[in-house]
C-alpha cells in the first residue's frame, strides 16, 4: 500500500510541476517534493538529476526573463557535467597518437569526417549546449579563433546533445557565434567518438597537426591561445 500511495504522490507531484503557470511555484514544488524524497519516511524515490534538469530547462525557456530561474538552470547543468566527469577516471593522453577518424552530420545533415582536415591543423573541440563549463568557455574559443584562423587553425565542433534536441544544439551555435564547422549525431553519451576517444567529461578537445597525429589535447583559458601560439607562430 505505501508504494501504491508512493506512486499516486510521485504522479501528482510531476502533474502539478509540469502544469504550473508560475515559475516560483514549479521550483517550490520540485524542491518540495525532493524534500519529500529525501526524508525517506514516505517511502518516494527522488527525481533523477537529468529529469529535474529537464523541468527546469523547460521551465527558464518559458521564461527567458526570469533571472532566477536562469540561474538554477545553469547551476543545474554545470553539475550535470561535473558529476559525469568526476564519475570516471582521467582520460589516457592522445598525444603523439593518430587522431581515430570519425563521420558525423554537420547542422545540414551532411557527413563530415575528421580525415577530411588531412594536411590542416583543426582543433578537435567535443561540448554540448546543455555543458555549463562549454558555453562559459565558448568566449575564449571564439577569441582563439579569431586571433589564429588566419596562420591556419581550424575547428571542429563536436556535439554531445541529447537525441530530439537540435534545435537547443543550433541555438547555442547562434548564441555563442561559433562560426566554424559544427557536427553531430546527438546520441548525448551513447556517440561512438565518446569511446573512440575515451572522453571522460566535456568540454574536451585536441588540436590535430597536419599529419593527422594529437599535438596537444584539453586547451583551455590561457593555455589555448598559448599553446596555439606555439604550434602557429604569434599572429
Amino acid at each position: 500500500k505505501q508504494q501504491e500511495l508512493a506512486k499516486k504522490i510521485r504522479g501528482f507531484a510531476l502533474k502539478s510541476i509540469n502544469e504550473a503557470k508560475d515559475p516560483a511555484l514549479t521550483l517550490f514544488e520540485l524542491g518540495f517534493y525532493q524534500a519529500m524524497a529525501n526524508s525517506r519516511g514516505f517511502g518516494l524515490e527522488g527525481l533523477s538529476l537529468d529529469t529535474v534538469l529537464a523541468i527546469v530547462d523547460k521551465t527558464a525557456r518559458a521564461n527567458p526573463t526570469h533571472e532566477g530561474l536562469q540561474a538554477v538552470n545553469k547551476q543545474l547543468a554545470q553539475q550535470v557535467a561535473q558529476e559525469q566527469q568526476t564519475e570516471m577516471p582521467a582520460a589516457a593522453s592522445l598525444i603523439g597518437k593518430a587522431a581515430p577518424d570519425f563521420t558525423l552530420p554537420d547542422v545540414n545533415g551532411k557527413p563530415v569526417s575528421l580525415s577530411s582536415y588531412r594536411g590542416k591543423f583543426v582543433l578537435v573541440d567535443f561540448w554540448a549546449s546543455w555543458c555549463g563549463p562549454c558555453r562559459e568557455e565558448n568566449p575564449n574559443l571564439v577569441r582563439a579563433y579569431d586571433q589564429f584562423k588566419s596562420k591556419g587553425l581550424n575547428i571542429l565542433g563536436v556535439s554531445l546533445d541529447r537525441p530530439g534536441q537540435k534545435d537547443k544544439w543550433l541555438a547555442a551555435i547562434s548564441q555563442d557565434k561559433l562560426t566554424w564547422t559544427h557536427v553531430s549525431d546527438l546520441s548525448f553519451w551513447e556517440s561512438p567518438v565518446v569511446a573512440l576517444y575515451n572522453i571522460q567529461g566535456i568540454p574536451f578537445n585536441i588540436l590535430v597537426g597536419p599529419d593527422g597525429n594529437v599535438i596537444a589535447q584539453d586547451l583551455r583559458g590561457p593555455g589555448l591561445a598559448q599553446q596555439l601560439g606555439v604550434v602557429l607562430g604569434k599572429p
